[in-house]
């Protein structure tokens, strides 16, 4: 089953609002207590160059991998499984970074889980509608190969 662009389009930015959009509000208490409260927050889906990599990963990425690449972004406590540590990527596949791995799930996604669903987004579309999308998952995936750990 094929996606279409418009399709694509508006499940990137569903889950773009659902998972970029996560805001800790609420702060109320009494005696020094404080109580958060997670609300979501829907931004549209920004447009980033295809040219900057660090940028890509900062208005698509971060959000659940966190800065670093850990897996601890402000929205990964609301996801139903924990993002990817992307910065082990190298050090778990032998010492080198796995950049087809990495463009497919950009492309595909990453298959789900087996005990649950993905709440990895499809890139493929967003990107394929943005233009360059093979530029962009290779620029991204360059990034990401500054983050690993050594």
């Amino acid at each position: 089953m094929s996606i279409t662009k418009s399709a694509g389009i508006a499940l990137a930015l569903t889950l773009l609002a659902v998972i970029g959009g996560i805001a800790l509000m609420g702060q109320a208490g009494t005696a020094g207590q404080q109580e958060a409260t997670k609300t979501l927050k829907k931004v549209p889906v920004p447009y980033s160059k295809p040219e900057s990599g660090a940028q890509m990963w900062k208005d698509y990425c971060a959000a659940c991998h966190g800065t670093s690449g850990a897996g601890n972004g402000p929205a990964a406590d609301i996801l139903k499984s924990p993002p990817q540590d992307l910065s082990l990527m190298t050090k778990r596949n032998n010492g080198k970074f796995p950049e087809e791995h990495f463009a497919a799930v950009l492309r595909f996604g990453d298959g789900g889980h087996e005990h649950g669903t993905s709440d990895m987004p499809l890139w493929g579309p967003l990107f394929r509608s943005q233009g360059a999308a093979g530029l962009r998952i290779h620029n991204l995936s360059e990034y990401v190969k500054t983050l690993q750990k050594k």
